[in-house]
């Protein structure tokens, strides 16, 4: 079975950085921060291993002072744009970077610190891979497009409104994302005669946020679809019976003031905090929405189902961290949470327009990391990889609803193995 393993430089970065974690801020606030699992921070390293990417530098947004469009310190926000040609030289892809979320003052006076709620701590150049990159072979459908990586600094998936001032903090998502678009309109996608609105995790969750939005952009005759790598973040039950990832999200929406932001066809029925999860939102995205999504989200297992403060005996440590440690009861648990990732996208496949790939991985992320976006031995359910099968539903070339069998069928996957 194919795995990858954080080795060398990779995985001395996860493992400082989850220990200076616990060991400043204690084992609780840690988690609450949700940069914890450090997937999301850290998965690119796993693209770059005997590569040569191309490396594509950080704008800051120089307007978006004016409309108090800023990230949690106050600085500027800021995206990395890498100009498409030829044939894709009036095409779009708008990647929005994930990264977890702050939920109270405490994780977000933290965050600001870091390159996730300040552009002063950001990469002045990032790599550009898998959807990102800008090579034919890894890359056959999009790599000649206008592709933009939008920097994530807000810790509410691009939706929040509202400031803290005694604790300097500015909630202003939803304007950074405004101020960003108004930003590439005027750089010529204004003129897009296609456009991909995706994102991964957070940015995934983003994507489903702001996916009509991103439509309501452009002309009629503008191909528009959103692509949601990894954000399909469930209203589950944790191994202790309790409800960890609501509880967070309850505090995103109420710290940020999120809950204006979010889609009136959501919350004219159902609560705030509700509405943040995207179950609640997919059916009535009227874009064409593809959803990929590992069935067993390695940050979802770490994070939200069996996370330190629900396991205080650490009964799920070791299969937190290696799927193949896990006893035949966890397993069991786990296939529930498949069962219900299948329930919460059963309307939604109903749709000819939307597109699906799940597949029965220990993954988390799969677009931006080449070796699961499109290689040699790259994750495929029907013989299909990801980046195929992605194309194949934006081009309208085939119907995609890729479910796979369920753990341990697969020998295709990637897993994320910890150790």
């Amino acid at each position: 079975m194919a795995r990858v393993f954080w080795v060398g430089i990779a995985i001395g970065l996860v493992f400082s950085n989850w220990v200076d974690g616990f060991a400043e801020y204690g084992y609780e606030h840690y988690f609450n921060e949700t940069e914890l699992s450090q997937l999301e921070a850290h998965e690119a390293s796993l693209s770059l291993e005997g590569r040569n990417p191309l490396l594509v530098g950080l704008t800051l947004i120089q307007t978006a002072n004016a409309k108090g469009a800023v990230c949690l310190d106050g600085t500027l926000p800021g995206y990395h744009l890498h100009r498409g040609y030829g044939s894709g030289s009036h095409s779009w892809l708008i990647n929005l970077e994930g990264g977890g979320w702050c939920n109270n003052v405490r994780t977000c006076v933290y965050r600001k610190k870091t390159r996730r709620g300040s552009s002063a701590f950001m990469e002045k150049e990032i790599p550009f891979t898998g959807i990102l990159s800008n090579n034919p072979e890894e890359n056959p459908d999009f790599y000649n497009w206008n592709r933009v990586k939008l920097r994530y600094c807000d810790g509410a998936s691009f939706s929040g409104d509202g400031e803290d001032q005694t604790a300097q903090l500015q909630f202003r998502g939803q304007r950074i994302w405004a101020a960003a678009m108004e930003d590439l309109m005027s750089k010529g996608m204004r003129f897009a005669d296609q456009a991909l609105l995706s994102g991964c995790s957070a940015g995934g969750l983003a994507t489903i946020i702001h996916c009509d939005e991103f439509r309501g952009l452009f002309s009629r005759t503008t191909r528009v679809k959103c692509l949601s790598d990894a954000g399909l973040f469930l209203d589950a039950i944790d191994v202790s019976g309790g409800h960890t990832l609501r509880n967070l999200y309850s505090g995103v929406v109420g710290l940020q003031e999120a809950q204006k932001n979010l889609p009136q066809t959501c919350t004219d029925h159902l609560d705030p905090t509700s509405c943040f999860f995207p179950q609640n939102l997919i059916a009535n995205v009227r874009t064409p929405l593809f959803i990929l999504n590992a069935a067993y989200d390695s940050w979802q297992i770490q994070s939200s189902l069996a996370p330190p403060s629900a396991d205080p005996h650490g009964y799920w440590h070791d299969c937190r961290l290696n799927h193949a440690k896990c006893t035949r009861s966890q397993i069991q648990f786990l296939q529930g949470f498949r069962n219900h990732m299948l329930n919460a996208i059963k309307d939604f496949s109903k749709s000819n327009r939307n597109g699906l790939f799940i597949n029965s991985c220990f993954s988390h992320c799969q677009t931006e990391r080449q070796d699961t976006w499109f290689a040699d031995d790259s994750p495929v359910i029907r013989n299909k990889a990801i980046a195929l099968a992605v194309g194949d539903w934006y081009f309208d070339r085939a119907d995609v609803k890729a479910i796979d069998c369920p753990y341990p069928c697969d020998n295709t996957c990637h897993h994320l193995i910890f150790r």
